[in-house]
């Protein structure tokens, strides 16, 4: 063997290694943070009995979103969400503050929940079920053929009929 055939050789290993270890980072999770980014510190800063609407707002900011109906609550929600190539979408980390509020618009608690409250949905298949007769294609077509006083016939409700004009 040659030495030009030892180096070749060496040469083609370390392009096999560079082209690894630059391959090596497409196969790794992105991650994203979405909602709210949290800080433990100023949520701890949030008092019931102490805090309002105005005094969250400055502290906190504006929240994800609020109940319409009940109570007033102030939601924050924040998530950090991983996807490797080719695979679903995963949570990694999810958290929920909710500020209760009384009418007077002063703090009456705070909630803290996690990701132990998210419910995975795994809908079932691509049609909605529906209540109701289930219908065939000819049931749908001439299903109303021989109806009796069906819109548009004598002595129907339609035009032409007793009530039309």
């Amino acid at each position: 063997m040659s030495p030009g055939a030892g180096c070749k050789r060496v040469a083609m290993r370390a392009t096999l290694v560079l082209g690894a270890a630059l391959l090596l980072p497409a196969c790794s999770a992105i991650r994203e943070s979405r909602g709210y980014i949290t800080d433990p510190l100023l949520i701890d800063v949030v008092q019931p009995g102490i805090d309002n609407q105005r005094s969250v707002e400055g502290t906190l900011g504006r929240p994800t979103f609020t109940s319409q109906f009940g109570q007033p609550t102030w939601y924050y929600v924040s998530s950090v969400t991983g996807q490797r190539p080719f695979t679903r979408l995963k949570i990694r980390q999810h958290a929920v503050l909710a500020v209760h509020f009384d009418d007077a618009g002063n703090v009456t608690e705070v909630d803290r929940s996690g990701i132990d409250k998210v419910v995975y949905l795994d809908p079932d298949g691509d049609k909605t079920p529906t209540l109701g007769r289930e219908r065939g294609f000819l049931e749908d077509l001439f299903g109303n053929i021989g109806q009796v006083g069906g819109a548009g016939l004598p002595g129907g409700a339609g035009p032409g009929g007793p009530g039309g004009p």
